[in-house]
């Protein structure tokens, strides 16, 4: 049996001729950002992905066919539509197998970027572990799928509302590779840097595209996060955030808002309270990973046709 996986032609050549590709999420249009700005960043995005010589893919599961880039048409269509469900790992299958529309998380993408031999994904951050798991036990799919899916991730790290400690601490039991580019210390997704230092290294996108390789040749499962700092001019200082992000987590609390609806309620409150602000620099780091997974995913197209060559 299969399964329908349905690619758009400048996808489906660029994969057939070894270009490169970057998949990108499609969670940060349904779920991420009001309505008109999810489009006009989905847009931006994939202006990026191309401005730097690569093919954007963004993934989304419409009437139950699993869509490997998406026209400009069904990029405003997923914008304006309500009810999207929002896949992971656990309801990807069952929503195709229904006819559902989803949109996809960071651990959805990395499955369907796996399926269509993708091998670079960009995203704004990652989920992890949420603060009080230790009694939620609320942990995201997206830190298990680093550990089984061979594909490299472009984030601006984990997102800021997560404990991050604890989320770094999971991919490290997990053996999951975690990349601080051009810096010492982790990027904590508004703020370009952290209290945290980085498990790795790398100032190049040769670099990173080596290690995915290598990993790959050594038989190793998983994939490669690749924390890239949001630009300095866009950030918001950790000591701006920590306290409003106490504030957003204490409501969310206060309101009994659990598993799947508490990012969306954290960032919701959060860009309420940074007026703003906090859009306005997802948007700035979510284009800087665009930037660098197009120069990764052209390494890796590089180095694997001289492999081949």
């Amino acid at each position: 049996m299969s399964f329908p996986m349905v690619m758009t032609p400048d996808v489906a050549a660029a994969l057939a001729e070894g270009r490169a590709v970057v998949a990108l999420e499609s969670t940060i249009i349904t779920h991420g950002m009001p309505y008109p700005q999810n489009v006009e960043t989905a847009r931006a995005v994939e202006a990026e992905v191309r401005a730097e010589g690569a093919v954007p893919a963004t993934i989304a599961v419409i009437d139950g066919d699993l869509h490997i880039g998406l026209s400009d048409d069904m990029l405003e269509t997923l914008g304006q539509a309500t009810g999207v469900a929002k896949l992971s790992r656990a309801d990807i299958a069952a929503c195709i197998a229904t006819g559902g529309t989803g949109a996809t998380t960071v651990a959805a993408t990395m499955i369907a970027a796996h399926l269509a031999e993708i091998g670079v994904f960009a995203t704004g951050g990652i989920g992890g572990v949420h603060r009080g798991a230790e009694r939620s036990f609320d942990v995201s799919a997206d830190l298990q799928e680093l550990a089984q899916t061979p594909v490299t991730v472009v984030a601006a790290g984990a997102k800021a509302i997560l404990d991050l400690p604890k989320t770094f601490e999971v991919l490290e039991t997990l053996g999951v590779p975690v990349i601080a580019y051009g810096q010492d210390s982790l990027p904590a997704f508004w703020s370009a840097t952290s209290p945290l230092p980085a498990p790795l290294r790398m100032d190049t996108p040769d670099q990173i595209a080596k290690a995915h390789l290598t990993r790959a040749a050594m038989g190793l499962p998983g994939g490669q996060l690749v924390t890239n700092p949001i630009p300095q001019g866009a950030q918001i200082p950790h000591e701006t955030l920590a306290p409003l992000i106490e504030q957003a987590l204490a409501e969310a609390d206060a309101q009994n808002i659990t598993a799947k609806d508490v990012t969306p309620f954290l960032l919701g409150r959060l860009f309420e309270l940074t007026e703003g602000a906090s859009l306005t620099a997802n948007i700035a780091l979510v284009l800087n990973n665009a930037r660098l997974a197009a120069q990764i995913a052209g390494a890796l197209a590089a180095q694997s046709a001289g492999d081949h060559g």
